[in-house]
């Protein structure tokens, strides 16, 4: 089914006002004001867009908290267990052959450094079609040696996967040699200052029009300068969330051409912090429930490998959304031969839901939310439609907190996996600033004009971003 959509969005934000953003009513047929007969003005706007506001995401999986640095930094735990990546040399003697380990189990490279393998350890050592149990009799920076408590593999192994499980020692020998330190990953994010402003003269304050204003920031009334100063306000509030959820780390330095002495980095936002630390999936595509629902357990095989995290909220498009509906539909015994009429009791009376708010599979629980910045024309859903290979569908974002250290308070926390950090002071609070200038209301300078300013300093934390998951 094909079809075409006539929706004009107009009038949009511009720099100045133009006549194309009113009613001209020069332009009918008749004499328009010159004549002598009243049109009948519908005074209030329509509001055709509904809540045009985005903003919400982070407040429902995050918190806020002050910094007083130009960096945040902050420690994740490394594994627990010692498990490698590694090539298996055949061409060692009868028993004992020679295993170069090259990555961890996240494929980490090691180069540079030293693998936690130590004489005496039992290894697991698996190719594609086997498991050997080994013996390690010796060790070097990245080699070790193993014996095969059983027949060993016959050739070699290009890309092996090695679990150190255990150790054994014969009587009366001594203890270990060397220990291990636990490993951990430090992460840092920089805040980045965002700006809005809103301008108008003192005469355009002054005077009312015939239009009753309304906007999300509660404005009404016939004077404009109110609209639009609100509508500033209201995009100014989601460019703080699209900027901590789009934001991407400059590669090099970006001059700032209105400061010689400014530069500009960039600061990390979700998306970027997924693709960098976390995990992506092209699956559920709505093709059909039986493959969907395989797509879907290898999401759940992933978090398995990394968390595990038993609660995860899904925010997801409208397309990514309904497919997951209609995979959960397809697993009811009703789909096959009609539809499961009413919410509750199967009355066919009562409304019919087809969608769902949350599920079950394995040990997991998933929470589904519509994300409206995902299908909105005005923000990324534009870019979605235009780019569909690389459009953004969805994110899995893992409920409850996670334990970090935080170099700055030189302590363990306990924080939400998203946290946005702002800059915060006794002297100044950052978080969000607003401030009125001119010669309008209270007069603060001879411009004979109101200038309302925004700013805020803000950055995202995305702590254990190896338990998110990017739709895309």
């Amino acid at each position: 089914m094909a079809i075409t959509s006539n929706v004009t969005p107009a009038p949009a934000p511009l720099k100045q006002t133009l006549a194309s953003a009113y009613i001209d009513f020069t332009a009918q047929a008749t004499a328009g004001w010159a004549q002598q007969y009243l049109p009948d003005l519908m005074e209030q706007e329509a509001e055709i867009f509904g809540d045009r506001t985005i903003s919400g995401f982070l407040s429902m999986v995050g918190a806020e908290e002050s910094m007083t640095a130009d960096q945040v930094v902050w420690s994740e735990q490394g594994r627990l267990h010692l498990s490698y990546n590694g090539d298996y040399d055949h061409t060692g003697g009868a028993s004992e052959k020679l295993i170069t380990v090259d990555a961890d189990a996240d494929g980490q490279s090691l180069s540079g450094s030293k693998h936690g393998i130590r004489k005496g350890d039992m290894v697991l050592v698996a190719s594609a079609t086997a498991t050997y149990t080994g013996y390690v009799n010796a060790v070097g920076d990245l080699t070790f040696n193993v014996d095969w408590y059983k027949t060993g593999p016959t050739a070699d192994i290009a890309d092996c996967k090695i679990l150190v499980f255990g150790s054994e020692y014969a009587k009366g020998q001594t203890g270990r040699t060397g220990a291990n330190e636990p490993g951990f990953k430090s992460y840092n994010n920089n805040p980045i200052i965002i700006k809005d402003k809103y301008e108008i003269s003192g005469s355009d304050a002054s005077q009312i029009g015939w239009v009753e204003v309304s906007g999300e920031e509660g404005q009404n009334g016939y004077l404009w300068y109110l609209k639009a100063e609100g509508d500033t306000r209201a995009r100014f509030t989601d460019y703080l969330e699209m900027t901590m959820v789009e934001a991407q780390k400059a590669s090099s330095a970006l001059t700032d051409e209105f400061s010689n002495s400014g530069i500009l980095g960039g600061t990390q936002g979700l998306f970027e912090a997924i693709e960098t630390r976390g995990n992506e999936s092209t699956g559920i595509t709505g093709a059909s429930a039986a493959t969907d629902l395989a797509e879907f357990d290898l999401i759940l095989a992933e978090f398995d490998k990394n968390g595990a995290i038993e609660e995860n909220m899904m925010f997801l498009d409208r397309g990514t959304s309904l497919a997951i509906d209609d995979m959960l539909a397809a697993m009811n015994s009703y789909g096959s031969g009609g539809t499961s009429y009413g919410v509750f009791d199967n009355s066919e009376d009562m409304a019919l839901n087809l969608g769902f708010s949350g599920f079950r599979r394995g040990s997991y629980d998933f929470y589904k939310s519509d994300w409206k910045y995902l299908n909105d024309m005005s923000t990324r859903g534009i870019i979605n439609e235009k780019n569909t290979a690389g459009a953004i569908r969805g994110v899995f974002v893992p409920a409850g907190v996670s334990s970090v250290y935080d170099q700055t308070l030189g302590r363990n926390l306990k924080r939400p996996f998203l946290h946005v950090r702002y800059r915060a002071s006794q002297t100044d609070d950052r978080k969000l600033k607003t401030w009125v200038t001119g010669s309008v209301g209270a007069v603060t300078s001879d411009l004979d004009a109101m200038e309302v300013n925004y700013l805020s300093e803000r950055c995202l934390v995305v702590q254990g971003a190896n338990n998110f998951m990017l739709l895309n």
